[in-house]
């Protein structure tokens, strides 16, 4: 919901959200060992925009959860933890280049002016291999993946998956779509 400008939740959406993202975190303690929930939730309650933002993941099917904290800031780190790739950020092109440069076919959107609207950052080569670290995932699906400026430069965009119990990292054209290519991102607070 917005307010003016403003991107923020009721008070009855914040409260249902952090009820949520409490149970999820209790429920995987092995994403964020020594962290505790209140200190989170403090963080998140100092921070309503960012709370409209991570309400933003869930409502796109990312299951975001606590994967660490930074240790230079203090700031909590939240990747996208659904096991497949978020269903409401799927079948999109890599860029607004690669959506342009469709004759054909164009798809609604692209991952990156979608990650850009929600608020959060597409996850990097390094942070999706962390996060496999964590669990399993994208074991039927496929994640775009920020893409180097000199691939992309190219035309191409990097995405990954899991499959055969290993992270494997792959190009394609960023004009290119799938049913199940999405995209996973990451917030700090």
């Amino acid at each position: 919901m917005t307010m003016g400008n403003k991107k923020e939740l009721s008070y009855d959406q914040r409260e249902e959200l952090l009820s949520v993202l409490k149970a999820r975190f209790e429920k995987n303690m092995s994403r964020h060992k020594g962290l505790e929930w209140a200190n989170v939730q403090a963080r998140l309650e100092a921070n309503p925009e960012k709370l409209w933002v991570l309400d933003e993941m869930e409502i796109t099917g990312g299951e975001p959860d606590v994967v660490g904290i930074d240790k230079n800031t203090g700031e909590y780190v939240f990747y996208d933890c659904a096991a497949e790739s978020p269903a409401g950020r799927r079948s999109i092109c890599y860029d607004r280049a690669g959506l342009e440069s469709r004759k054909e076919h164009r798809p609604e959107n692209n991952a990156v002016d979608m990650a850009a609207d929600m608020g959060i950052e597409l996850l990097t080569e390094a942070q999706y291999r962390a996060l496999h670290k964590l669990g399993k995932f994208d074991a039927k699906t496929s994640s775009w993946l920020k893409t180097p400026a000199e691939i992309r430069k190219l035309g191409g965009a990097i995405f990954a998956d899991f499959r055969f119990g290993t992270v494997f990292v792959y190009h394609n054209g960023a004009q290119s779509y799938y049913g199940g290519r999405g995209f996973r991102g990451s917030l700090r607070v």
